[in-house]
């Protein structure tokens, strides 16, 4: 493997509605994962770190215009030298509330932000926020990067859309509870082998109210198989990515040469 894409998953608990004690908890995981052996490349955070879903008090809780969100990881990625892709944050807009992603490069700049564009009913999602209306790429160590969040992995068109556009790595923030492990892993393992790519998916853990969240954070490579998973504890997961491996397994099996559109619409 060379030049291996080093990634590290923040699986940390979430105390809805408590902004600075929630910062706090990420910074110190993050800390402790940029000091390992294995410095990673690149971080990744859960969805809605920063309030959890604390959605009747948005209005008060929400990060405006994510200026919080990037004052501290700018500071982190430029302190550090690394990538953050920052999970998403309850941001406000204009008026309005989104779920919102960023990601940072070392140098501290947001080289991408994507507000999910799917809004999850079971959590009350489309009464509180606004759907995103763009999707997300950008580019990481020489590859095609991109963006889903949580609910958005039930939508192949979705996944398949980004896969057509180049993306070979599929990072997914995530609050999924509850008993829907099955689905998780089931989900997220269909999305890596229908689009032969890297999906880098980074779940919560604990409780809010009556839900709980089963972490299981994982990473799943261009075949399917499981490259890392954590359990339901807090942790941070490591994991070395081998980024020619995508070229390999859609050599192999030419699904995108294969397909015909003109017969799905």
């Amino acid at each position: 493997m060379s030049n291996p894409l080093r990634i590290a998953l923040i699986q940390t608990d979430i105390t809805i509605g408590e902004p600075d004690v929630n910062a706090d908890r990420v910074i110190q995981q993050m800390e402790e994962a940029v000091q390992s052996a294995a410095k990673p490349d690149i971080l990744v955070l859960p969805e809605m770190w920063n309030t959890g879903y604390a959605l009747e008090r948005i209005d008060e809780l929400g990060d405006e215009n994510g200026v919080r969100t990037r004052n501290i990881i700018s500071a982190f990625c430029r302190k550090h030298n690394v990538y953050v892709m920052a999970g998403s944050v309850a941001e406000l807009k204009e008026g309005r509330a989104y779920n919102t992603s960023y990601v940072f490069d070392p140098s501290g700049q947001v080289i991408a932000d994507y507000s999910k564009i799917h809004l999850f009913r079971l959590m009350d999602e489309e009464k509180h926020l606004t759907e995103g209306e763009k999707l997300c790429t950008f580019p990481l160590a020489g590859q095609q990067a991109g963006v889903m969040i949580c609910y958005d992995i039930r939508f192949p068109e979705l996944a398949r859309k980004l896969a057509l556009d180049g993306v070979k790595l599929l990072f997914v923030p995530a609050e999924w509870p509850n008993p829907r492990l099955h689905h998780w892993r089931t989900l997220l393992q269909a999305r890596a082998i229908e689009n032969q790519m890297y999906v880098i998916a980074c779940n919560r853990v604990g409780t809010s109210g009556e839900t709980s969240f089963f972490g299981h954070s994982m990473i799943v490579d261009p075949w399917g198989e499981i490259v890392v998973e954590g359990g339901d504890e807090q942790t941070v997961l490591h994991a070395e990515l081998d980024l020619a491996l995508v070229d390999e397994v859609r050599s192999r099996i030419p699904v995108f040469e294969d397909r015909r559109p003109s017969l799905y619409s």
